[in-house]
């Protein structure tokens, strides 16, 4: 059933089972010449096995290490511990030998069955959903159109899901810092990018309007938290680990996906790392691996203006009144805030928690305002302060200001404290 070269243990078991019968057939042979029993032979039945068989005339040439196993009418059927050995060594071999083709043919059957099911439910899902052939390539290019995640837009009640676009290129657009609220899709936006990837090289259509992948090599990703605490690793050793693994291992082949790095420690360190890797993977000597970093940390938009290779997107939202609209779309730039408490309000957090909340974070947002503005070295006097007078603080301030580097966010907070300071009531 199984031709030979096929599987090296079906050859061997072939063989064992083949030179054993060569032996016994030699055995007729060499008992005739030692017996003088010209009519000797072997046979083999299903309920003795093999036999050496000696007709009645000549019964009284059998020599005595011939074992009687069955008497018949005109004969006698005659064993010898050599062919009982032999016996079962064949025997062996055969039914080894069987089961192991019956085991290679239905493995053979198996995996072509489970071919055929693969490709036919991807070309069904394929022509269901609108799913399009994508076009592969040796290129540094990943471009998907309205690409859309295969699973999520299946599960979505409304059935109306946001596809979203994708530009990397290793030359030009290498990496894409992707930053917004909570809630707004960064993550799916970074898994449906991936599923794209892998569903091409899979040799499948892909959930888009179009499709062009450069091929890739390795698709690295840092995504969620999780720790080893049996070995000894927390859950921001273990983001380090998958981090450093991906900075030595990734090529300009790879495709990177980083959903936050850095955020296991305390603020300034997690952004010194997460500034770091940034700019390692975009050295001009480096990988250079194309790369979508989705982050929390505003001020890496900042790379954008000296990292060439480095362009800005971020999830939209609107706000209304006191919420605000997830639109769930990718758009060039940075976003400016996250958004955080309304996801905590959507979640159910208790009013007072929630206010509290607020009250905090313009704190925190007007001391980091006022930071960004008091640089002044000790005993310098203020820009457009004169010598000998007391200029109003309000023009100092003013005078240290940098609006190129304000974000609208900070601006406004800036603004209604100068105004709660020293703002006249009406």
């Amino acid at each position: 059933m199984i031709r030979h070269g096929f599987d090296a243990h079906r050859d061997r078991l072939h063989e064992l089972a083949h030179s054993g019968k060569r032996w016994i057939a030699e055995l007729e042979t060499e008992e005739r010449a030692r017996t003088g029993i010209s009519s000797l032979k072997i046979g083999f039945n299903r309920v003795f096995g093999y036999y050496l068989e000696v007709t009645r005339p000549h019964l009284h040439r059998v020599p005595a290490d011939y074992e009687r196993r069955q008497t018949l009418t005109g004969a006698e059927r005659f064993v010898t511990p050599a062919l009982k050995a032999k016996e079962s060594e064949v025997l062996s071999a055969e039914e080894k030998l069987k089961a192991r083709e019956h085991e290679l043919f239905v493995q053979a059957a198996a995996d072509a069955l489970a071919r055929l099911d693969v490709e036919a439910a991807l070309a069904e899902i394929a022509a269901r959903y609108g799913w399009v052939r994508p076009h592969m390539d040796a290129s540094g290019r990943l471009v998907l159109e309205d690409a859309r995640h295969p699973v999520v837009e299946r599960l979505l009640p409304s059935g109306r899901f946001v596809p979203n676009s994708c530009e990397l290129d290793t030359d030009h657009r290498q990496i894409v810092l992707l930053t917004g609220p909570n809630m707004g899709g960064k993550s799916t936006y970074l898994r449906q990018v991936a599923l794209c990837v892998l569903l091409a090289q899979a040799g499948s259509y892909v959930p888009a309007r179009a499709a062009r992948i450069g091929l890739v090599d390795r698709l690295f990703t840092r995504v969620g938290a999780a720790d080893r605490l049996g070995a000894g690793q927390s859950t921001f050793m273990v983001e380090m680990r998958e981090t450093a693994d991906i900075l030595l291992h990734a090529t300009p082949r790879s495709l990177v996906l980083l959903d936050e790095v850095g955020r296991g420690t305390a603020t300034y360190d997690g952004l010194a790392l997460a500034w770091a890797v940034t700019e390692h993977l975009h050295e001009e000597r480096g990988q250079r691996p194309r790369t979508i970093f989705a982050t929390h940390y505003h001020e890496l938009t900042q790379l954008a203006e000296r990292l060439p290779r480095l362009v800005n997107l971020h999830a939209a939202v609107e706000e209304w009144g006191d919420g605000v609209v997830f639109l769930h779309r990718m758009v060039e730039g940075p976003a400016d805030r996250s958004y955080g408490i309304h996801v905590a309000q959507l979640a159910g957090l208790p009013a007072r928690v929630l206010a509290r909340a607020r009250q905090v974070l313009h704190e925190l947002e007007s001391e980091r305002t006022a930071d960004h503005l008091d640089r002044r070295p000790p005993g310098d006097a203020p820009t457009g302060a004169v010598a000998g007078t007391t200029a109003h603080p309000l023009a100092n301030l003013l005078g240290d200001l940098s609006p190129e580097t304000l974000t609208p966010l900070e601006a406004l907070n800036l603004i209604a404290e100068w105004k709660r300071t020293w703002g006249t009531p009406r």
